[in-house]
């Protein structure tokens, strides 16, 4: 039986999944990484991490499974997007950690260049908006603070690359120096309208064009791996964004499907087409998938903490042990004491756009606990969900229904939160590993194992349905006390 490996490297951790030819999960590995945080709104991760973890889970999945590597047809790369590495193109040695989606460092250069009036300008060629998130602020910063780096790159002697780029570079040795059009897409220097690296925009960012990878299809020939790894060479036939993926192995090919994703941050997508609709309200435009070298577009909202958020219960407050035991206590949280987390450690995402607001928690009395702090982490979840399908309904695409997926979503009464705070049917399918399923499915497109994208929207499946309970006049004041509190932490008046 073929068989395909997907690595998932995201923003906590790398896993690594098998899958067989009709898309079914075998077994997966996981391994978390630390973060680093040198001054306040700075987030790092150390390359050699997102690497060896990426490495040793591969070979440590194919061991446990005790796959026969002629079996092995192909491997898929889905990545967290946006994070940002520079390395010496002799040496593959990073001259700088990573610098994660995350990262606020540029807050100040984009306030620059906003009031300079070149948002219109980024906007109609890459449909993203002027942030810290996306990657050309990122690599712009590196090049002008790391001694010799803009010398380097002007001489041809650096690469840039997003997660995908720098484990595509090392698993072929330094032969392959790709990306996909979904992870290119989120750069804020490549045009969604031509496919390509934009002259005007890499001239706005002195950023040399010799820094950049070929762009691919998501589902194309990515080079092989090298022998050594694995022991023979393998095939990498895929790479997406995290999100793409995701929208992927949700089967949303048809236009106005939407998904939402709930792992570290939330990121929701309408898939809008051939059309890259313009959004009016903040959102993003961007490639949901190339197939064939034909491009579909979407429109997506970004929410920068969602598990997070929970992390930081376990982690740094110490209120629960582990995340399983936010459902059962948010269902013993007194439901007449509305409080509000605002979770905005790293700024505020879409619809607002705000890097320098942060996060607070209101609305406490003598008698809040535990449980009504936890029940407020998970409802921020659903109250930045709301936020971005009103905008995106705003903007011409208004959701029915939603399909959910990442690790979040095994909690019900997160589920049922988002049901009634957003006043749509929820659906969640029965594998929610979606980001690593849809680049599976995208290799298995490669190899010839599915036919076409009707094949794939034919294997997706709901595990369960969640409706709305909620009377619409409750769910729209417990909403204004949330827009309440997020206008609160936006004006400092917290």
């Amino acid at each position: 039986m073929p068989y395909i490996l997907t690595v998932d490297q995201g923003t906590t951790s790398t896993r690594t999944f098998l899958f067989d030819e009709k898309g079914l999960p075998i077994d997966y590995l996981q391994r978390e990484f630390q973060q680093f945080y040198p001054h306040d709104g700075w987030v790092e991760h150390n390359p050699e991490d997102l690497w060896q973890t990426t490495l040793e889970l591969s070979i440590r999945l194919l061991e446990k499974t005790s796959v026969d590597l002629n079996e092995l047809t192909a491997i898929g790369i889905t990545n967290q997007r946006e994070t940002t590495l520079v390395w010496d193109a002799n040496t593959g040695k990073p001259i700088y950690p990573a610098i994660v989606w995350q990262d606020r460092r540029s807050s100040k250069r984009c306030l620059e260049m906003y009031q300079s009036g070149l948002e219109p300008l980024i906007q109609s060629k890459t449909g993203l908006l002027i942030d810290p998130y996306f990657s050309a602020y990122k690599i712009e910063w590196m090049l002008n603070n790391v001694p010799g780096a803009l010398k380097k790159a002007e001489k041809g002697q650096l690469r840039f690359g997003t997660v995908d780029c720098f484990l595509l570079w090392r698993l072929t040795e330094g032969r392959v120096h790709a990306t996909d059009a979904t992870n290119a897409s989120r750069t804020s220097v490549f045009n969604i309208h031509t496919q390509t690296w934009d002259t005007e925009l890499l001239n706005l960012f002195n950023l040399p064009e010799s820094l950049f990878p070929i762009v691919k299809d998501s589902a194309d020939d990515f080079g092989e791996t090298a022998k050594a790894f694995f022991g023979r060479s393998i095939p990498i036939s895929a790479v997406a964004g995290d999100q793409q993926s995701a929208l992927i192995g949700q089967a949303c090919f048809l236009p106005g499907m939407i998904k939402s994703t709930y792992g570290t941050g939330c990121f929701m997508i309408a898939n809008s087409g051939k059309q890259a609709i313009k959004s009016e309200h903040k959102l993003l435009t961007t490639v949901a998938y190339r197939l064939d070298n034909q491009v579909t577009y979407a429109l997506e909202g970004s929410i920068f903490n969602a598990g997070t958020a929970v992390q930081w219960l376990r982690d740094t407050l110490k209120l629960i042990p582990h995340a399983e035991v936010t459902e059962s206590l948010a269902q013993i949280a007194d439901k007449d004491r509305e409080v509000y987390l605002v979770p905005a450690f790293t700024g505020l995402g879409a619809p607002y756009w705000d890097p320098d607001a942060r996060g607070a928690l209101l609305g406490l009395t003598r008698n809040t606990g535990f449980a009504e702090v936890v029940a407020a982490t998970l409802k921020s979840v659903a109250y930045q969900s709301y936020d971005l399908t009103q905008a995106m309904e705003a903007d011409g695409v208004a959701a029915s229904q939603l399909r959910v997926d990442g690790g979040m979503t095994i909690n019900n009464w997160l589920m049922q939160a988002l049901a009634d705070v957003l006043g749509l049917v929820i659906e969640r399918p029965r594998i929610i590993e979606t980001t690593a399923l849809g680049v599976a499915y995208l290799a298995g497109l490669k190899q010839g194992f599915f036919k076409s994208v009707d094949e794939i929207e034919r294997l997706w499946q709901r595990e369960l349905l969640f409706e709305p309970k909620c009377t619409e006049s409750l769910r729209a004041m417990h909403y204004q006390g949330w827009l309440q509190a997020v206008e609160r932490v936006r004006s400092g008046r917290v």
